[in-house]
């Protein structure tokens, strides 16, 4: 098998860490991106030229561009993006303020955009690509105190959903990375928390007692399925990670048929 290069988003630590590294171990070629590179010195020791560290800041369109260009020139072409920068933000949504608001859209959303539009060129022109955009099982359900992060999950679920149907005539592919909770810092140090509203106390001490009841998955563990998600010849839209999604989405999709079914003929009758 051909080895591949990969573009990667957010890799000083979590996914991102754990996929560079898969990619690196097999003998494939990475474009790692950080804010902070020095955070990849250790990759650098071990693997040498096979990984070009690139300081990336996503929320700069141009800075996107710029890197996507700086790999094309150091190998040549990219064979897979992967979208993983990124946060969580945690609020309810009347306490979300304006700036929280937009620094969340900015980065899931805007900064995953400005990385497609980068590399969609480069990869038109090699008639062959796969994007992959890790999303959540918070873009395809939603829970409290995660609203505007649910709302940047879902706005890239429809982005992609769109954006595969326009590029499969160029041999692009899309995937969606549908992660559970893992033990990551994504809740922990890397999250971020609006000032709290005492009316929502009752909801967020419900929410508090009710942490830690589901299994955090292990990331290491992650590296396998991507790869298999980069092998194959028709990968899916969608993927989950973990063994909680399917058993959690399954009873919300059920119910939203059965009540599309329940007020069909009301809609009917608005046609």
């Amino acid at each position: 098998m051909d080895k591949k290069i990969w573009l990667i988003t957010g890799t000083s630590k979590g996914f991102g860490r754990v996929w560079a590294e898969a990619a690196l171990k097999r003998g494939d070629k990475v474009v790692a991106t950080a804010r902070n590179i020095n955070s990849l010195n250790d990759l650098v020791a071990i693997y040498g030229n096979a990984i070009l560290p690139i300081e990336l800041d996503v929320n700069n369109r141009q800075n996107c561009f710029d890197a996507v260009e700086k790999a094309k020139a150091h190998f040549g072409k990219i064979d897979i993006l992967i979208n993983n920068a990124g946060f969580g933000h945690f609020g309810y949504v009347e306490e979300i303020s304006e700036s929280e608001a937009r620094e969340q859209i900015e980065t899931n959303v805007f900064g995953s955009l400005w990385m497609i539009q980068a590399v969609l060129p480069l990869m038109r022109n090699q008639n062959s690509g796969h994007i992959m955009q890790v999303s959540s099982i918070g873009g395809v359900m939603a829970f409290p105190s995660l609203g505007i992060y649910h709302a940047s999950k879902w706005a890239v679920e429809g982005l992609c959903d769109s954006l595969s149907q326009e590029v499969s005539q160029f041999g692009i592919h899309v995937s969606l990375i549908e992660p559970t909770g893992y033990a990551t810092d994504w809740g922990t140090s890397s999250a971020k928390h609006s000032n709290p509203i005492e009316a929502y106390n009752g909801i967020r001490e419900m929410m508090k007692a009710n942490a830690g009841k589901t299994p955090m998955g292990n990331p290491n563990a992650t590296g396998e399925a991507i790869l298999k998600l980069s092998d194959s010849a028709n990968p899916p839209l969608r993927m989950f990670l973990g063994t909680m999604p399917f058993m959690m989405i399954e009873p919300t999709y059920d119910k939203r048929l059965a009540t599309w079914k329940e007020w069909q003929a009301v809609s009917e009758n608005a046609q």
